[in-house]
């Protein structure tokens, strides 16, 4: 595993600014040690889905540590997203393979969000939940083989935007509220959201970066404010 790590953190790191730490877990190992409440999120759940808790908490921790910070809990909501200690922002992702999470303290930066997927293709049945009309015809433009690889990626990057939003917004969107546009050459994607939410108008677009690995398809944001 010391080299699906390196591999991560090489190809992902570069999606964030030089101001947000990232750091890997194996939710494979042994389950690490939680910290203060952290072990309520586990109570009721199955184990491997406890190791990817435990594992993002670790990774979390360690990004932490990168930018100096003793390391805190990261607790679990009523709406299952992570609470952040105070002055610091971040984004966990997990698999059953690799657990990832980004974390930054500068006050510029208002939300961070992190989504990794495996690189296999989305079913065809849940193209039209996660794709807009102007998706379905960008994905009609790649060769029939490409496109479920690619709708996985719409899937991802959405993911990603809908993290960093919520921390703002604090309001669940559904992937319809949000039109997609990759550019697979530079490895970047514009979301323009299409109905207001709160601190955000319809209109509104958000910048992210992708990095597809063999294994994974990895996505990132920030929000910066304004």
């Amino acid at each position: 595993m010391i080299q699906q790590r390196f591999s991560l953190v090489q190809y992902a790191r570069p999606l964030f600014s030089d101001r947000v730490a990232m750091a890997w877990a194996d939710p494979k190992a042994p389950m690490p040690r939680l910290m203060g409440d952290e072990v309520l999120a586990i109570e009721q759940v199955a184990a491997a889905r406890a190791r990817e808790f435990a594992a993002g908490r670790a990774a979390a921790r360690s990004a932490m540590e990168q930018l100096g910070h003793t390391p805190r809990p990261v607790l679990q909501g009523d709406d299952r997203a992570p609470i952040w200690p105070s002055g610091i922002v971040g984004s966990i992702t997990h698999t059953g393979q690799d657990a990832l999470a980004v974390v930054t303290d500068d006050p510029a930066i208002m939300a961070l969000g992190l989504d990794m997927e495996p690189a296999t293709p989305l079913e065809p049945s849940l193209w039209p939940v996660v794709c807009t009309q102007n998706d379905m015809l960008w994905l009609a433009g790649l060769g029939p083989t490409q496109r479920g690889h690619f709708a996985k990626l719409l899937f991802s990057a959405k993911e990603a935007v809908y993290k960093a939003q919520y921390q703002v917004s604090r309001c669940l969107i559904d992937f319809h509220a949000l039109d997609l546009i990759p550019d697979l050459a530079s490895g970047r994607f514009t979301g323009t959201l299409r109905q207001d939410v709160p601190h955000f108008a319809s209109g509104t677009r958000f910048e992210g970066q992708f990095s597809i690995l063999a294994s994974s398809i990895v996505t990132a944001v920030e929000i910066y404010r304004r």
